[in-house]
């Protein structure tokens, strides 16, 4: 039902009463029912889900059907961020951007999978198994927020909420062909968002039309006092930067993005999507970001650091799974967290362990900090005379899965493209840009800090021309 619609065209079949909004959240159910044995794209569904009572169709969300990544709280329904170790946790309170979401009267419709702690790349690290790419049920759907991507683009939903610490929305939105935006980091709170690197996750929106994304942005975005790390920046209207002319947008190419490495149908893709700018009036210039080479050990070494810290917590005493059969409270916290822990959880825990212990703190984690620094100033140099930056979004197409699931090296070399976008602060989305041998292509788009409004300008350009949302992945029956 979904591939087809839009937010738009929804909520003018509610108004028409051409179509009711318990209706639409039925049809929603049922199209999970039917794809969900192909996709795997869901931990939770909302079985007993109902729209708000006296909707206000003025509001363009009101009575849509929306899913949330299953690291972000809901209240009254199951969170376990793809853990074992919180696969039985039911909240007692709301996040603020599922809180926010229900005051403009969308309709929560379920929790969508993840890797473990949103630690990964393809999904294949979730406790309950690994979702499938609607545009070839072989191929992973990318990660973390593999199972938020899978659902939009499988027509599961018209849109979900993810969470990005290094690539992890706009990496799944490039490997299954839809739009996905993280935004400032302090543009959205994370009251509610299970922490994995404080300093690195922002929560975004992944939908297939590009309009969409800047509506349900319009309602999430916005100070928190529950969050003192967001910003009192005012939130425009997102809305109004689409269908914008481009000439004259300045737009910066990083040598590095475009360089070897990168799949070569991938850069042809790409390539083509930027002549196409530069023949409506856009100006490219070339540009170095001479650190690149440095993002992935220092966001490596930063996230696990973080990581470390925030989860200890989860140490089977207050809530969660506990292992049984302990003998004493020592028990309890170590056959809890091995038990309850996936192989990749654990590697991040023990590296950032390390980093962060006496005599080696100095050497990698406050090295990594200073670095940052660097990368962030490298971005800050590029914007003081350009709009955007531009390049693809991940050096290749969705691989296989379990083609590299027993290499974290190579893993984690996908997010080389994006990692720099969360170290340095800014805001950055995957808009489709074509296909390579029958999988999508994503074109990566950066602006400056709290300057979202170039990134919707130059994405909805590219939907104009190019009109991907109109393909049907290849992996999904009729």
């Amino acid at each position: 039902m979904f591939l087809n619609e839009n937010i738009d065209s929804l909520n003018q079949k509610l108004k028409s009463g051409e179509l009711d909004a318990k209706t639409l959240t039925a049809d929603t159910l049922k199209a999970i029912e039917e794809k969900e044995t192909a996709l795997n794209a869901f931990v939770t569904v909302a079985e007993d889900a109902v729209p708000a009572e006296q909707l206000d169709l003025n509001n363009v969300l009101a009575g849509i059907p929306i899913a949330i990544k299953d690291n972000i709280i809901t209240e009254g329904l199951r969170t376990t961020a793809s853990s074992h170790i919180l696969d039985n946790f039911v909240p007692v309170y709301e996040s603020t951007v599922v809180q926010k979401l229900k005051e403009a009267q969308m309709t929560i419709i379920g929790k969508t999978n993840l890797d473990e702690f949103a630690m990964g790349g393809s999904t294949e690290t979730s406790y309950f198994g690994t979702s499938k790419n609607p545009w070839d049920l072989t191929k992973i759907p990318g990660g973390s927020s593999g199972g938020s991507a899978a659902a939009v683009a499988g027509g599961e939903v018209v849109a979900a909420l993810g969470s990005d610490t290094g690539g992890s929305i706009r990496q799944p939105a490039s490997y299954t062909g839809i739009f996905g935006i993280k935004p400032t980091y302090g543009r959205v709170s994370r009251w509610g968002l299970i922490a994995f690197a404080s300093s690195l996750d922002q929560i975004g929106v992944m939908t297939k039309r590009v309009k969409d994304a800047a509506q349900v942005l319009n309602v999430i975005a916005g100070p928190d006092d529950k969050d003192a790390t967001t910003s009192q920046t005012k939130v425009p209207d997102y809305t109004q930067y689409l269908g914008q002319d481009i000439k004259g947008l300045r737009v910066a190419v990083p040598a590095e993005y475009m360089a070897e490495g990168i799949n070569a149908d991938v850069k042809a893709v790409v390539q083509s999507t930027i002549d196409m700018l530069a023949q409506n009036g856009a100006i490219i210039d070339t540009v170095n970001l001479p650190h690149t080479k440095y993002v992935l050990p220092t966001y490596y070494i930063i996230a696990s650091s973080e990581a470390s810290s925030n989860l200890q917590r989860f140490d089977g005493i207050r809530y969660g799974f506990r292992a049984p059969d302990v003998k004493s409270l020592e028990d309890v916290f170590v056959k809890t967290r091995s038990e309850g822990f996936g192989d990749e959880v654990k590697r991040r825990i023990m590296l950032g362990t390390f980093a962060l212990s006496a005599g080696y703190y100095d050497a990698y984690f406050k090295k990594a900090s200073q670095v940052r620094t660097m990368i962030k100033q490298d971005f800050d140099k590029i914007f003081a005379e350009h709009d955007v930056i531009v390049g693809p979004t991940a050096p290749t197409t969705a691989f296989g899965i379990g083609q590299q699931v027993s290499d974290p090296l190579t893993m984690y070399a996908n997010d080389i493209l994006t990692i720099s976008a969360n170290l340095a602060g800014i805001p950055a989305a995957s808009v489709p840009a074509g296909l390579s041998e029958g999988m999508p292509v994503g074109l990566q788009v950066m602006a400056n800090r709290f300057d979202e409004g170039s990134i919707f300008k130059v994405a909805s350009f590219v939907e104009q021309q190019n009109k991907f949302y109109a393909n049907k992945p290849t992996g999904m029956e009729d």
